[in-house]
Formats: structure tokens, sequence, C-alpha cells
């Protein structure tokens, strides 16, 4: 790379030589002026004022012009003579945590190369104590005809300097900010985390200038006689936000998208598209289902065990009293007590539906046939007739 500017740094009693080399390029497309009516270029032409003819730019000097118009002239040699220890010289004034140094200050960027085999000791000595220091070394040097301000750095294995704006070159923001109060909630701030994380996840390399390369393909295809201008399609404004949380969720959701990234913006904030809370209605379906199912077993059936015991007291009970009346009743038949108990036993089995009723039941209805049958045969003797 082409040096711009041979000098060195000064670093205590130490002199390290160096080339400035730009660290930066444009690459920005550059259009000339034409004549619209024909095509033909519109050049600037450097005329003197005084005799009218063009100068060419090996005659062109610097001047400085007093308030009564009156010019001063200045050339190269006057500004090298300046009585500056930075005319030809870095001088590192301090060393500073890199973040005290305000961004807004930032200005181009250079590299530092070592200038001759005898400058790579003190390059590699002032390099290697930047790193384990973890710390910029800030200085002065002059360049263009102005001296300036500018920050050391290690980049890879190499020194950058970054020119730096003088502290009253930076004009303070008044009037800049919103004059109204506003407030903002942690729910808000939360979905601005999401969009944050979600957004600040890309790597630098992959960034690169969509305009420029769409103006090459334009000025290709005007070159080759195949351009068709198209619009852009370009989405409305949109005036005031109604909803911030919702724009927000859109935001986090469309970020995910476009990243390929499955869900949205409802795992990071809880709340669906439509402003409502996305979690809200299954667990409010959940909940009402176990609730339901619950009132509907306990109010359809009690429980398994009270169930047995409540049913086997029931069929014990009703065996009981088709007993005593069959006992007790007379004129009737065998037949009829042998009914009565089958049916009082077929009632407590379809009951109970268990082991333990089933016993129970059977014992009573054994009980009622032996009664049963004594009534029938007591009913079938014939009673003896007695004369008056």
């Amino acid at each position: 790379m082409r040096s711009i500017w041979n000098g060195a740094i000064s670093f205590g009693l130490v002199s390290i030589p160096i080339k400035l080399v730009n660290a930066t390029e444009s690459h920005s497309i550059s259009f000339r002026q034409i004549h619209v009516s024909d095509g033909g270029r519109v050049r600037y032409r450097k005329v003197c004022e005084l005799d009218g003819e063009e100068v060419p730019s090996a005659e062109i000097g610097k001047g400085y012009e007093e308030a009564d118009g009156s010019i001063v002239p200045i050339t190269d040699e006057d500004l090298a003579q300046l009585p500056l220890a930075t005319a030809k010289t870095i001088e590192i004034m301090s060393f500073v945590p890199a973040e005290e140094i305000d961004p807004l200050q930032m200005d181009a960027a250079y590299y530092l190369a070592a200038n001759g085999a005898t400058a790579a000791k003190p390059y590699t000595l002032l390099r290697e104590a930047l790193k384990r220091s973890r710390k910029v070394a800030i200085a002065k040097y002059a360049l263009r005809g102005r001296e300036r301000l500018g920050m050391l750095r290690v980049v890879d294995d190499v020194i950058a300097m970054h020119g730096l704006l003088w502290p009253d070159e930076i004009r303070a923001p008044e009037g800049v900010a919103p004059e109204v109060t506003v407030s903002v909630r942690d729910a808000e701030l939360d979905l601005a985390d999401a969009l944050m994380a979600t957004l600040g996840e890309v790597e630098m390399a992959s960034l690169h200038d969509d305009y420029r390369e769409a103006v090459e393909a334009m000025i290709v295809a005007k070159s080759g006689g195949a351009f068709e201008p198209t619009e852009a399609v370009v989405e409305p404004a949109g005036g005031q936000v109604i909803d911030l949380m919702a724009a927000l969720e859109k935001s986090v959701r469309a970020a995910k998208a476009s990243r390929g990234e499955g869900g949205g913006g409802a795992e990071a904030s809880g709340e669906a598209e439509g402003g409502a809370a996305a979690e809200v209605t299954p667990i409010r379906r959940k909940a009402g289902a176990r609730a339901g199912s619950g009132a509907g077993r306990s109010a359809a059936a009690p429980k398994a065990v009270g169930g047995k015991k409540s049913t086997a007291a029931s069929a014990k009970k009703t065996a009981a009293a088709a007993t005593k009346k069959k006992a007790t009743g007379a004129g009737t038949g065998a037949g009829a007590g042998k009914s009565s108990a089958a049916k009082s036993t077929s009632r407590a089995s379809k009951s109970t539906g268990r082991a333990a009723a089933t016993k129970s039941t059977a014992k009573t209805a054994a009980a009622a046939k032996k009664t049963g049958g004594a009534a029938a045969k007591k009913a079938a003797t014939p009673r003896k007739r007695t004369s008056a």
C-alpha cells in the first residue's frame, strides 16, 4: 500500500520511524456532470481571476484570505518550518482506557507501518505494550496543513491510528432529545431487549452495500441496452405508533423468521400478535379441563372404596327385608318365595359388582331360600277340620 506521510512516533525517548497508510477506502460510485441535451462532459476549469487564463495544477499553491480580501501566500516550506514538534512526529501524550474515547470523536483511520529494519524492534515494543496494558495511546500529529489529535491501538499485529476530532469540535446535543416526558414499561424494555438480541447476532463481514451493487447492475444493463426501469416496492411509513408492544412483537418475529428461527415474539414477550397473552388461552383451557374433569368425576361416582361398603350394606339390608316378609307372609307359595329371593339376589349382585358384595349376597340368598322353603311347606300342609 502506498504511504501518504512519513515521520516517526515519539514514545518518550524512543523514536519509531513509520509510514502512514490509509486503512480505509471508499467504494462509492462517482458520477460525472454532463450536458443533458447532448451528453457532453461538463468540466471544472481553474481560471485565474486576474488574467482569465486556465492554470495547471503544478502552478496552483495555497494562500490565506484576509478580511479585506487580500491573499497571503503560504508555501509548503513555510509550513515545514513551523516550530511544532508534531510537524513530522506523532507525539504520544498519554495512555487511557479505550472506553474513555467518545466514538463521536472518531475520524479517518490509518495503519502505521514500520519504516525500515531499525524500526522493527521499537515498533514491536510499543505494540506489545499496548496489548498488555489494554489501553490506547493519545497522540498529536500534523497532517495536510493542520495539527490533529489521534488515538493509537493494536489491530491484529499492526498499530492503527484513528484521527480524532478536537473536543471543541463536538457539538452539544441541545434541543435534540424529545421534550416531552415519556415513561417506558418493563414489558416494553423486555421486548426491546429481545429484538436487540435477535438483530445483534450478525457477522460484520457479511454486511455489504446493496445500493452500490444495484447501481452497478443498472450501469451494466444500460450500457448493454437492456435496462428496464422498475419501481421499488416501498412500504408506507405508517404514521403514529398505536400499539408499541404489538410493533415490537412483530419486529421480533420478523427478525427471527428472517434468520430461519422458529417461534416468534411470543416466547420472549408472552404475548401474541393481537395483543393478547399467548400463554393465557392454553393455560386456562388446561386448568378448566382439570377442574371440570375433577368435578365430573366426583359428581358421577363415589370413590371405589366407599362404593363397595355402601353397596354391600344395601344388598344385605334388602335381602333381610325380603326374608322377613317371606317368613311372616301366610299363604305364599314356594315358587313365590323362590322368585322373590332370586330377584333380591339379582339386585344385590348387580349393585355390588365386587367380590365382597357377591359373597355377602350369596349368604343372604341361601338364608332366604331356606326360610322361604319352610314357609312354603307349612302352607302346603292341609289343616285338620274339627267338627262342631
